[in-house]
């Protein structure tokens, strides 16, 4: 019984460890933004990008937000020229979301520029620990794989 608890604990131990290390990580990520937005407007630029067209609702849900708070997010996005609005064909109660071209070159400059901080940190790495990186990048790849 000592035994299972002894793994127990080092197994939590380790879950909260990498628990701490990742959320770090996802922290300086990003702050990692280009064009003057906020992590959750690039969030939605994202979204906005992986949904192609999505209503307001359905960007609200995608991002675990109330349609209300989408709907500010939205009008600052429209504002800044990173995405429009344009009303639906089949249902013109609804105006669909799109990502401007401006709002591609956002995104597409602050995947860079976070790409570019991990490279960078990489850099105070020994080969060695690349390689052993490698194995545990493909490990947390297991991890957040859907059941």
């Amino acid at each position: 019984m000592e035994k299972a608890l002894g793994i127990l604990d080092s197994e939590t131990e380790l879950a909260a460890r990498l628990r701490l290390a990742v959320l770090r990580l996802s922290r300086r990520l990003r702050q990692q933004v280009a064009g003057g937005v906020t992590s959750t407007q690039f969030s939605a630029l994202a979204t906005v990008q992986r949904l192609g067209s999505p209503d307001a609702r359905e960007l609200a849900t995608s991002e675990q937000v109330r349609p209300p708070s989408m709907t500010k997010i939205v009008v600052g996005l429209e504002a800044a020229g990173l995405v429009s609005r344009r009303v639906d064909v089949d249902d013109r109660r609804v105006a669909r979301v799109m990502l401007t071209a401006e709002g591609r070159r956002v995104l597409q400059r602050s995947r860079s520029l976070r790409t570019a901080y991990l490279a960078r940190r990489l850099r105070v790495l020994s080969p060695e620990e690349r390689r052993a990186l490698g194995d545990l990048v493909r490990l947390f790849e297991r991890l957040v794989e859907e059941p």
